[in-house]
């Protein structure tokens, strides 16, 4: 998947790792992607009021941006946990954020519920 879902999980990740606003090139290397080619996602983004951007400054999400991210990675994170867990991936996180904007919240809690409880994961922002 290489929508918007995951361009807006991607910029949630990295505005917990650093102070916004974030590099196009940050995501680019979370993503696998080509600075130019998140870039060209993130003025389009703009456009549909879920970033601000500002060449050579970066990008922010703004609350609607935000607010579409967070259950993105709710679902990030459980998918994440249960590739590792279950499946035993060792390119889990990878593989969650491929999948992210295509499982379902219900999908992602079915997910949770076969992990163990002490392998639970937090739902909360890395």
């Amino acid at each position: 998947m290489a929508g918007a879902p995951q361009y807006l999980l991607a910029l949630y990740i990295a505005e917990h790792r650093e102070a916004p606003p974030v590099s196009p090139g940050v995501v680019a290397d979370l993503l696998d992607r080509s600075p130019a080619t998140v870039t060209e996602r993130f003025q389009r983004l703009a456009e549909e009021g879920l970033v601000e951007y500002e060449p050579y400054e970066g990008v922010t999400l703004t609350p609607a941006g935000r607010q579409a991210a967070e259950p993105l990675h709710e679902s990030y994170v459980t998918v994440s946990w249960f590739f590792r867990v279950v499946l035993e991936l060792d390119s889990s996180e990878r593989e969650a954020m491929e999948l992210a904007g295509a499982v379902s919240p219900a999908v992602a809690e079915r997910l949770a519920a076969l992990l163990p409880v002490e392998e639970s994961p937090s739902l909360e922002a890395e």
